[in-house]
């Protein structure tokens, strides 16, 4: 349908309400409205399509259609519902007619309509992530989908939608509904969220998950109007739910009980939600907060149901997680104000009371007291949060106090008793402001005769059994209160109030606390952070000079200080008044006093006099003090900042620390001012363990800064645990982290102290490195990387494990350092972390470090190999970390018994559970198998037992989820192999075996650990401890199995290579087993024979070398006692004697070689070599006694002999170690000399040929023969200039060099060329390069006769696409046609 419009610019579409605005220029009479409606209705019923009816309904206003141009107000009304009208009754017959011609109802037609609107309206447009994120609509599809709804809402009340089926259309398609849309439902009255929850069953699954991700969006500041829809939907949601949970009628039936239980269940999940965010009090809380206000709540519930939902989200919170104990609540209490709890949480507190009176909130509190287990954090923070926020507090927390005490001591009941302690003390930590101190309320309770204890013997001592009990967690001024201003006690009872004095006064010794420290005006406002000495002397004397100010009086408390309390008063109030200053010229107060104080005879003159002295020469200083040489040096500078900060940490604030520190830093910067680039260079810091020599000012300053964070740590320890300081550590390590250069000389100097002066350090160093280790391990979110080189491991690690890999435990004294430093360490971490949760408490725990402990404590320790339970009735120690911590700082102790402490604590033991914090027994093995055995901290007894435990009775026993092997010997047996044979070559030196393993005890433990795998496989045969392998043959296919599957878990060149050279060497290891598990002995026909089938078939498809030096002794033993002496059979003799033969030649005597084949004449040769340190000039006679040119035979041998050799080099290519490469490259040399001349030897590097060497070739893997092309040619660059001018005259020589080059380049294209470890001689990229150039020499020196020319043409070819250049150096040198166009036109 279309007209034409006026300008004539052809027919155009217009749309309906186009088409209907054109019409108003004819201003239709308002009679004939009614048959423009029907002829209107009939035009578009033809041809309107139901979605793009909707779409034109909802972009325009076609009520204007019915109005005229000037038309008045009073008609606007009805033309809106003129509109609304109209659009229904299109809609409707739309709808009616699409229902009949599809059969279907009108209903169902109507209910896919709206969704498919709903759905292109709601649809994401993700223009980029923030729009990916989104929880809510756009404004623009806020209003279409307004639109819609109305529209619906219409066909609502003319009967053509079905609410139900749409919410069932709607949830079939969205398993997660928008909560807006849902929203506009039932804002729309089109489907509640009433019927919602009673409908949907599914409603528990996706409510809550939708409530949390739109409380944690939030929108862009500039959307106004989604923030405020945001919060009507929450509030609209949360008091529907409300609404359906908590009225209480007593004629519910069953369904109404379950949609209020489900109610409940969704509003309780968004609490626990609520409040494991709460401590980030992040935007997520706050908005879910505003739920929990009454007016808004309020609106849509009775005031009866919301006081039952306020009163059950107090219960839920205060019985949330009752993870924490009394004990827990002593000690953590003073974190629990309301200064550093989340304001969160103390929100919710205010909202969740303010339709109740204080006394109805204590009462609940006190209910809930009485019959649940509690959370302890959130009972106190909720009474902190009543004192704050409510003047009518405290006379009612008084009483309910007074009521605790009261029940208490009636029936003796502890539980009142330990509540009414804790609110007191949670009140008095609030300050006098707000409640009465600690110290009032005691005397208040207790301090008279007219206590609640006074009445009867039986009281007393129930407070003092009680006090005492209190004593282990207590904080220090707590105890200083109760020494201070003890309970009455009767005269005769005074020896039970000195036992508990005692007692307290024991607990503060071990806090390294004193009564006497204690100030003169104490007020017990923050136990956790009482001020130090020096600094609570510094508040008294500001509080005495206050006082006499304003009185002109000494005070009283001054005055019974210096007759009552003398050492306090002479060494902690006179310093801190008398400290020197710059006087001013007119007394101030403080001078004045002081006067006061001297007249009245309480200032020892001499101390007096010195103060006065003091003062004058700080005024001498201050008036030349801008004239300070300002060209000190940085180290002075950083020398005098890092004292100062050491006395902020003890009395300074945190604003002032973190001046101080920023200080630092400028001076740091100085010394190490690191490179603008250093970000963007490089992601990991470089520790080179190798070379840590640094610059001497550097090694300096990093002393410098460690030695006063150790310092800073014993000062700061003194008073306070680790959990109750400042966050001055982490601090003072983030400056580190911010200087690269600086970060790199700290982890290389410490690497340095950890590997190579342990022993040196003393007690404090380890304590303070131990912690500094931990904050380094905190602080990994920020921190970088270290990547350590040689590298350990491939990819970089965070700070704290690769500083843990200097920590060694091979020996005596470094199994010490290592168990004191990570004992340390763990102890700091557990106490630093004590109050936050088990997760964040994993941030103070460096789980490299805590695995060291879990492998040397019960190596050190036999008692720690016991069960707990059998050491402790009651199971694991429960105490506080902080006790942990004041025993490992106490001198006193002994570190052993620190251990065992800390070995049975219940915290410690928990980390086990967590996979990360798992020792496995790989790892076990790992770390055993390094232990040097002369310096071991075991006798060979010792270790014995101590590895039978291990691996017999603790890891074969223990699950495997915890790194055990569940029970299962094969997977015991399994990892021994494994992990034995996964030890560097370097440390597990197949030729220095014998000698580590003898008599001396010299090397690794590899011997002790190899008779662990002797006793279990035995074990396993004798006791069937194998699980399903019942038989010796299962037994011994079992054996081979394990390494069968390591030599099929390969897939490249060079890693299968790897893999094959460690099986290479390990043969020992299957060697060291029984010899029976290795062969089947059988009887047939009477005859008994041995089956070597596997044991052959094994060798031949994984090892490809002969193992007759290792089976020859055990074949032997074999065939003497199952033959009775009869002699050997003729192979096995002639193994025998070429074995002899060997051995004679490299002892100098020349006799007869056997008549055996090349192979093994070959074979016997190399193995009499192969194990010798210093024989070259044996080896040398040996080859001047086979003289090639006397015998084919020795030609062949030697050729044999030289393949051996040269898989020995390639190996030593690989894997450098210890002399192995000088000492192949020596014999493959010698042996190339010898045959330069004859062509015999190039046919060994032919192996897809068939020729006389073609078996000996057979005796490498098809892997090692495709890297021998690169080990020749590495082997060929070290030769000499006259080798190089014989081999060139060999014919074939230069065709093979050729080759040989040709394939060490398409290993490199294959990306098959072994990555180069530092520590090799030979760079392989290196060698191609040389190589090339080699072979490019070759060619120019090389006569044209040196190449057939099939030669030439199939190198040119080859050459053509891998290497132009040589290819065009073929042409030139070696082909003759090359020169002359018109021979080569004749020849073609």
């Amino acid at each position: 349908m279309s007209l034409s419009a006026s300008g004539g610019s052809g027919p155009q579409k217009r749309t309906v309400c186009s088409l209907l605005a054109g019409r108003v220029i004819k201003k239709p009479k308002l009679e004939d409205g009614h048959q423009l409606q029907e002829a209107t209705i009939q035009l578009l019923d033809l041809h309107q399509n139901l979605c793009s009816l909707f779409r034109e309904l909802g972009n325009t206003d076609p009520c204007d259609i019915f109005c005229s141009q000037n038309g008045h107000k009073q008609k606007e009304a009805a033309s809106d519902a003129n509109h609304r009208h109209v659009s229904g009754l299109l809609l409707v017959c739309e709808l009616r007619r699409q229902a009949a011609q599809l059969g279907v109802s009108v209903g169902a037609v109507s209910v896919k309509t709206v969704l498919e609107r709903l759905m292109e309206i709601t649809e994401r447009q993700e223009e980029n992530d923030w729009d990916s994120r989104r929880e809510m609509l756009t404004s623009s599809q806020r209003i279409k989908l307004c639109v819609l709804l109305e529209s619906t809402k219409e066909l609502l009340s003319q009967g053509v939608l079905c609410p139900k089926l749409l919410w069932v259309e709607y949830r079939r398609d969205q398993k997660h509904p928008k909560l807006e849309v849902v929203y506009y439902l039932h804002l729309y009255n089109i489907l509640t969220l009433d019927y919602i929850v009673e409908s949907d069953e599914n409603v528990r699954s996706w409510l809550p998950c939708q409530l949390k991700a739109l409380c944690g969006w939030t929108p862009l500041q500039e959307e106004e109007e989604t923030k405020k829809v945001q919060q009507k939907v929450l509030s609209t949601v949360a008091g529907v739910l409300v609404g359906a949970g908590f009225e209480l009628r007593p004629d519910l039936a069953a369904a109404e009980r379950k949609i209020s239980l489900l109610c409940r269940s969704v509003l309780d999940d968004m609490l626990v939600w609520f409040l494991d965010i709460e401590e980030k009090c992040g935007e997520g809380s706050e908005k879910w907060i505003q739920t929990f206000d009454a007016s808004l709540c309020g609106a849509s519930v009775s005031p009866e149901a919301l006081q039952h939902f306020f009163i059950h989200s107090l219960t839920q919170i205060f019985t949330c997680n009752p993870r924490l104990t009394v004990s827990d609540a002593v000690t953590l209490q003073n974190e629990w104000t309301i200064a550093k709890v989340s304001h969160c949480l103390t929100s919710l507190y205010c909202k969740l009371g303010v339709i109740f009176s204080v006394k109805q909130l204590l009462h609940h509190l006190q209910q809930v007291l009485e019959t649940h287990e509690v959370n302890w954090k959130h009972i106190l923070c909720f009474v902190s949060s009543l004192l704050v926020y409510y003047k009518a507090a405290q006379p009612s927390l008084r009483e309910l106090l007074s009521r605790l005490l009261s029940s208490a001591f009636e029936s003796y009941d502890l539980e009142n008793m330990i509540t009414a302690f804790l609110l007191a003390r949670q009140g008095a930590l609030e300050g006098a402001g707000v409640f009465l101190s600690y110290s009032d309320w005691f005397k208040m309770s207790f301090g008279g005769s007219t206590g609640y204890h006074a009445s009867s013997k039986k009281s007393l001592v129930f407070l003092l059994k009680f006090l005492s009990d209190l004593v282990p967690f207590e904080p220090p001024l707590y105890l200083k209160v109760h020494i201070l201003h003890p309970p009455y006690v009767p005269a005769k009872h005074r020896n039970l109030l000195m036992e508990y004095v005692t007692l307290a006064k024991t607990r503060l010794a071990d806090l390294k606390e004193s009564v006497e420290d204690m100030g003169l005006y104490e007020e017990v406002s923050d136990t956790g952070s009482s001020l130090q000495p020096q600094g609570q002397a510094a508040q008294d004397v500001e509080k005495a000079v206050s006082l006499f100010e304003s009185t002109g009086r000494i005070s009283a408390t001054v005055m019974e200080a210096s007759l009552f309390r003398k050492p306090y008063f002479l060494t902690r109030f006179l310093p801190a008044l008398l400290k020197p200053r710059v006087l001013p010229l007119k007394p101030d107060a403080q001078m004045n006093f002081t006067e006061a104080l001297k007249k009245a005879d309480k200032i020892p003159a001499a101390q007096y006099s010195s103060y006065v002295e003091s003062c004058q020469k700080r005024r001498q200083q201050n008036k030349t003090a801008e004239y300070v040489d300002t060209k000190e040096g940085p180290l002075d500078v950083l020398k005098i900042q890092l004292q100062e900060f050491a006395a902020l940490v003890v009395g300074g604030n945190d604003g002032e620390m973190s001046a101080h520190l920023s200080r630092i830093s400028h001076t740091l910067n100085v010394v190490f001012p690191g490179s603008p680039d250093e970000l963007t260079r490089q992601t990991a810091v470089i520790l080179n363990m190798d070379t840590s020599q640094l610059p001497e000012l550097h090694i300096k300053v990093v002393n410098l800064i460690l030695q006063n964070f150790c310092q800073c740590l014993l000062s700061a320890s003194r008073g306070n645990p680790p959990n109750k300081q400042s966050f001055w550590g982490c601090r003072f390590v983030g400056v580190l982290l911010g200087n690269r250069q600086l970060l790199s000389s700290v982890i290389h100097r410490l690497w340095d102290l950890f590997h190579n002066q342990a022993a040196s350090l003393s007690a404090v160093h380890i304590l303070g490195l131990a912690a500094f280790m931990v904050h380094l391990h905190a602080s990994m979110a920020v921190s970088p990387l270290v990547q350590l080189l040689p590298p350990m491991q491939i990819q970089a690690v965070p700070l704290a494990d690769g500083l843990s890999a200097a920590v060694l435990c091979n020996t005596h004294t470094n199994m010490i350092f290592s168990v004191r430093l990570c004992v340390a360490a763990v102890c700091y971490g557990l106490c630093r972390g004590d109050s936050v949760s088990p997760q964040q408490q994993q941030d103070y725990i460096p789980n490299s470090l805590y695995k060291k402990l879990l492998y040397l404590i019960p190596r050190l320790c036999p008692e720690a190999r016991i069960n707990l339970d059998c050491v402790c009735p009651d199971g694991q120690l429960e105490d506080s970390p902080t006790i942990l911590w004041s025993s490992i700082t106490d001198d006193k102790n002994n570190w052993m018994k620190d251990v065992l402490h800390l070995w049975r604590h219940a915290a410690f033991q928990q980390l086990e559970q967590m996979p990360q914090y798992q020792l496995c027994f790989s790892e076990w093995l790992h770390n055993e198998l390094r232990v040097q055995r002369n310096e071991d901290v075991l006798s060979d007894t010792q270790r014995q037992q101590y590895q039978q435990w291990a691996c017999l009775e603790f890891y074969l026993t223990r699950p495997e989820e915890q790194g055990g092997c569940g029970g299962d010997a094969k997977k015991l047996c399994t990892h021994l192999f494994n992990g034995i044979m996964d030890q560097p070559l370097s440390d597990l030196n197949l030729e220095k075996l014998n000698c580590s393993s003898g008599l001396s005890g010299a090397g690794t433990c590899l011997p002790d650990l190899l008779s662990r795998l002797q006793e279990l496989v035995y074990e396993m045969e004798v006791s069937n401890l194998s699980g399903k392998c019942r038989r010796r043959a299962d037994l011994w296919d079992f054996l081979f199995e394990i390494v069968s599957q390591r030599c099929s878990s390969s897939v490249s060149i060079t890693s299968k290579l790897s893999l094959q050279r460690t099986l290479h060497a390990w043969n020992r290891v299957l060697l060291a087993l029984p010899g029976v598990v290795f062969f089947k002995i059988k009887t047939e026909g009477g005859r008994t024979a041995l089956d070597c089938n596997t044991l052959i078939e094994h060798i031949n498809q994984h090892h490809r070398k002969r193992w007759w030096q290792q089976l020859s002794p055990l074949l032997f033993s074999l065939w003497a006692r199952l033959r009775d002496g009869e002699s050997l059979p003729k192979q096995l003799q002639l193994l025998t004697d070429c074995r002899r033969w060997a051995c004679s030649l490299s002892q100098g005597l020349v006799i007869q070689m056997p008549p055996a084949a090349v192979l093994i004449c070959a074979a016997s040769l190399h193995g009499a070599y192969r194990g010798c340190e210093e024989q070259q000039q044996s080896f040398s006679d040996v080859l001047n006694a086979l003289k090639p040119e006397t015998e084919a035979k020795h030609q062949q041998v030697l050729v044999s002999l030289l393949f051996l050799c040269m898989k020995d080099y390639l190996s030593a290519l690989l894997y450098p170690q210890g002399k192995s490469f000088e000492k192949s490259k020596y014999f493959c040399s010698e042996l190339l000399t010898v045959l330069v001349k004859s062509t015999d030897w190039l046919l060994i590097f032919r192996s897809n040929e068939q020729n006389r060497y073609h078996s000996v070739t057979l005796t490498s893997s098809d892997d090692c023969m495709q890297l021998m092309p690169w080990a020749i040619c590495s082997l060929l660059l070290l030769q000499s200039a006259e080798f190089l001018q014989k081999a060139l005259c060999c014919p074939g020589f230069l065709h093979n060099a050729i080759l040989w080059y040709l394939s060490v380049l398409q290993l490199f294209l294959a990306g098959d060329t072994y990555t180069a470890l530092p520590e090799k001689k030979v760079e392989p990229s290196q060698i191609l390069k040389d190589t090339k150039q080699f072979v490019m020499s070759l060619i120019s020196q090389a006569p044209p006769a040196a190449l057939s020319s099939s030669q030439l043409r199939q190198l040119e070819c080859q050459c053509a696409d891998l290497d132009p250049e040589l290819a065009a150096a073929l042409s030139v040198h070696l082909d003759p046609h090359s020169l002359s166009p018109e021979v080569d036109f004749l020849q073609w």
